[in-house]
């Protein structure tokens, strides 16, 4: 791909090629089919496709992540880092082993196992757009919730009975790990990176000017 001007990513047989127009992309394909046909592999049919990410709502899926175009109302856009939804339904089917409707576990117990895979989870997906974050979150919670309320005898739920007994508060006292706190940090040690390179630059530069003085 390089040889033919064209930036790829791989990890394993999953792998993008940056391409700068649509014909671009169809002059890399057609380079990658010759190249696959003699290696004796097969593309997938339907996982290999161009992406127009330029335009609104095209995404393409890569490592657990979906990356895709978004066209706001005053016509602004960009590419939002989401994650893909099969991805995002295996974190919540794993939540709901964890969270059976009748608790298995002391509560302690149950977020400690929680705390543990969502610590894992997140260090792979934390980058992506912070409402995925929250609302897991929130999601988390409400099954916590219900795991309380089935053992306390309740019924607590459409009239926020539950979310006043329990607050988020409670569970974070508890040391339930929360994606959408670790989403925050995350960003904000990128932000204190990014200025301390700027900063460690601008000195660097004052340090050469002063040497070029008389």
């Amino acid at each position: 791909m390089a040889e033919h001007g064209h930036v790829m990513e791989r990890y394993a047989d999953d792998f993008v090629v940056h391409c700068g127009s649509v014909e671009d992309a169809q002059r890399a394909l057609a380079v990658v089919q010759r190249w696959t046909a003699d290696a004796g592999l097969t593309l997938h049919p339907t996982k290999t496709r161009i992406v127009d990410l330029d335009q609104h709502g095209q995404y393409l899926d890569f490592l657990g992540y979906r990356f895709q175009r978004h066209t706001k109302k005053d016509g602004t856009s960009r590419v939002l880092r989401l994650i893909r939804p099969k991805s995002l339904e295996r974190i919540k089917d794993r939540v709901r082993v964890l969270t059976p409707r009748k608790m298995a576990h002391g509560l302690d117990v149950t977020i400690g196992k929680l705390t543990h895979t969502l610590r894992g989870w997140s260090g792979y997906f934390r980058s992506a757009i912070a409402n995925i974050h929250h609302d897991l979150d929130s999601f988390i919670r409400r099954r916590l919730r219900s795991q309380l309320c089935k053992a306390n005898r309740m019924n607590c739920w459409g009239n926020g009975i539950a979310h006043h007994r329990w607050p988020n508060a409670f569970f974070a006292e508890l040391g339930l790990f929360s994606l959408e706190a670790a989403h925050r940090d995350h960003l904000q040690r990128h932000r204190h990176a990014a200025i301390t390179g700027r900063a460690v630059c601008g000195k660097t530069a004052r340090t050469v000017r002063r040497e070029r003085r008389p």
